[in-house]
């Protein structure tokens, strides 16, 4: 555990770290940059499990989201730029849809299902390779079955949570800057913001944490991804994770201020009633204490929650090595405390107004979100 700024405090990270029933858990938080680590699971205790590196699933898109706007800033290509113009031409005709952007990739209002619709990849389903079932869809088929594909729904128009979005995206990013993902991300958003114990691949033996099955004893594989890594890749350690969440709190000391404040951008769309509001990146809630943005994210082994809070100058990373499921807590326990956790000051801290810096900027204001 690293200081915490109250024992009251730290009192509530253990309450909702012990809700969570796996081998692993490992709730970390910051206020004010005053960090609070709590780690507890049902593996032996001697694992120094805030050191390992966690998958965090579909939270990795909220990298991808920042590298578009990172690339977008710098003027290398453009957020309403028709994606398959920033990929390779097939031959003979396409189908996907000429209004699909880069921005609609990103958002999920692209019109492409979850997954795409290739016999290899079900074949891979029904053959007993669910662990990793994406390991076996390569570029080639993930950007044939994209220009392959006819939206259903008028891009813009509707959210879908979309994986296949997110992996065309990435490819998208890599053909027209010519680096392969893992350097491109490097590169542009994990050097810059200092973030050294973030990867895509497995690490050294003993560095990992162990995902597991629903039971939470049966031992689950590393993820496997292959053309979709952008879509859930990320492995971390909780320290990083926490670094990564504060430079969205405070953007304008960090050399991706203008990228930052982009992913913050509300994106009013229709979708599904109760569904919580969209930034160009992240997940919206609004609370008492301020608009808080998150993300969580499952491979099939672990869970993740990302979240912050800009008013309060809050982060929050919660991962559990536990296969999700209906009775696995720990989404929505990291998310209520996170959403309720009152501003906490520490001495001299001075009052900040809700988003001040990327309202300065134009970038980032929190508008209401629209329900159906």
């Amino acid at each position: 555990m690293t200081a915490q700024p109250t024992t009251a405090l730290a009192e509530r990270l253990q309450q909702a770290a012990d809700l969570v029933d796996a081998p692993d858990v490992v709730f970390a938080l910051s206020e004010h940059g005053h960090r609070t680590i709590i780690t507890t699971g049902t593996a032996p205790s001697d694992r120094s499990r805030q050191h390992l590196h966690y998958e965090i699933g579909s939270a990795s898109k909220t990298f991808l989201g920042l590298l578009l706007a990172d690339l977008a800033a710098a003027g290398v290509l453009d957020l309403d730029t028709p994606a398959r113009e920033c990929l390779p031409t097939p031959p003979g005709r396409q189908r996907a849809s000429a209004e699909i952007t880069l921005r609609h990739l990103i958002t999920h209002t692209s019109g492409l299902p979850g997954i795409p619709r290739q016999p290899a990849f079900y074949l891979h389903l029904i053959s007993g390779g669910y662990s990793n079932p994406y390991a076996a869809l390569t570029r080639q088929r993930l950007l044939a079955a994209f220009h392959r594909h006819g939206s259903r729904a008028r891009p813009g128009t509707r959210w879908r949570y979309s994986n296949f979005a997110a992996a065309v995206l990435a490819h998208a990013l890599t053909h027209v800057t010519g680096l392969a993902y893992a350097d491109l991300l490097t590169h542009r958003v994990l050097r810059p913001m200092r973030l050294r114990q973030i990867r895509l691949t497995p690490g050294p033996p003993g560095t990992d944490a162990e995902g597991h099955r629903r039971n939470g004893t049966t031992a689950a594989p590393p993820i496997e991804l292959g053309a979709v890594e952008s879509a859930g890749a990320v492995r971390a350690a909780p320290g990083d994770l926490l670094t990564y969440l504060e430079a969205h709190l405070t953007p304008e000391s960090s050399p991706l201020r203008e990228a930052l404040c982009a992913v913050r951008s509300p994106h009013p769309v229709s979708r599904p009633r109760r569904a919580p509001g969209r930034s160009l990146t992240w997940f919206l809630d609004h609370t008492a204490h301020g608009p808080v943005y998150f993300h969580g994210g499952s491979t099939f082994g672990q869970i993740a929650y990302l979240g912050f809070q800009p008013a309060t100058r809050t982060a929050l990373v919660a991962l559990a090595t536990r296969r999700h499921d209906r009775r696995n807590t720990l989404i929505n326990t990291a998310h209520a405390l996170l959403t309720s956790t009152p501003a906490w000051k520490p001495a001299g801290a001075r009052p900040l107004d809700n988003d001040q810096h990327c309202a300065e900027t134009g970038r980032g204001q929190e508008n209401s979100p629209v329900r159906e």
